[in-house]
């Protein structure tokens, strides 16, 4: 599913929070379709080069480019806008809205209907949100979460709601979807059925995966090819098998054993 041109070209990239360099010279490439994964103890900046990635932090040296256009500098939205979607370590679904709202609320960015005709209840506006309405719906049943798309999303099991995230991240219609510990706070069955959501998304949507992971068996089971962080400096990329015997890799983790 290759191509010889990345989808997300990661140069030299840094951040610095005052006098703490909490991320330097990190090179990452990422081509159309690849499952990806990144990897590193606590505190590595893995979630900080997530932030870089979708404008929540501004790097300090270095770019990122996205089909080769720069997005240092933008703001959140454009960022979604050009094509990278997230989800959070910690689930960040708006509760008191419903399952279905929670997906809506991604299809906005692409919305075709303009805040004046929303305003004044124009034509535009109702067909629009009928249009959003079908296509939520759609999304929900790809994930099993029809039946619940009138609960307020607080009200979901734990695991459903990691689904609906993701759903809701998908319904921007990234290039690039990034998954910020996704299988966090979930029992083993949770984590197998996860494991062939990711790979069933990638497949579906065409997508490009990278994923922030410590359950070591889900990256292992999932990505073709892995990045390791250790005090926010890359220390080693490779396969699978090559990640698991690395001895730079083994020692990050303090002698926990890469399986």
């Amino acid at each position: 599913m290759e191509t010889n041109k990345p989808l997300l070209k990661v140069d030299n990239i840094g951040i610095r929070f005052g006098g703490l360099r909490a991320v330097s010279d990190v090179n990452i490439e990422l081509f159309p379709g690849e499952m990806a994964g990144l990897i590193g103890p606590n505190g590595a900046g893995k979630t900080t080069f997530f932030n870089m990635l979708t404008g929540v932090y501004v790097p300090t040296e270095g770019q990122i480019l996205l089909n080769g256009k720069k997005l240092n500098n933008l703001p959140p939205y454009k960022i979604t806008r050009n094509g990278i979607s997230r989800t959070f370590q910690n689930i960040r679904l708006f509760g008191e809205l419903s399952v279905i709202d929670n997906v809506k609320v991604a299809y906005h960015s692409q919305a075709k209907h303009t805040l004046f005709s929303s305003i004044l209840r124009l034509p535009g506006h109702f067909s629009g949100e009928k249009e959003m309405e079908e296509k939520a719906t759609e999304f929900l049943k790809i994930f099993n979460l029809d039946r619940f798309k009138d609960e307020k999303a607080k009200n979901l099991p734990y695991g459903q709601q990691r689904r609906l995230e993701i759903a809701r991240a998908l319904a921007a219609n990234p290039k690039l979807l990034l998954l910020d510990e996704p299988a966090a706070g979930m029992n083993p069955h949770e984590t197998k059925e996860l494991m062939n959501l990711i790979a069933f998304i990638r497949e579906q949507f065409n997508l490009t995966v990278l994923l922030i992971e410590h359950d070591m068996p889900l990256v292992m089971g999932v990505c073709e090819r892995i990045y390791v962080l250790d005090h926010g400096q890359l220390i080693a990329e490779g396969t699978p098998s090559e990640i698991k015997n690395n001895p730079k890799v083994i020692e990050a983790y303090l002698g926990e054993e890469v399986s």
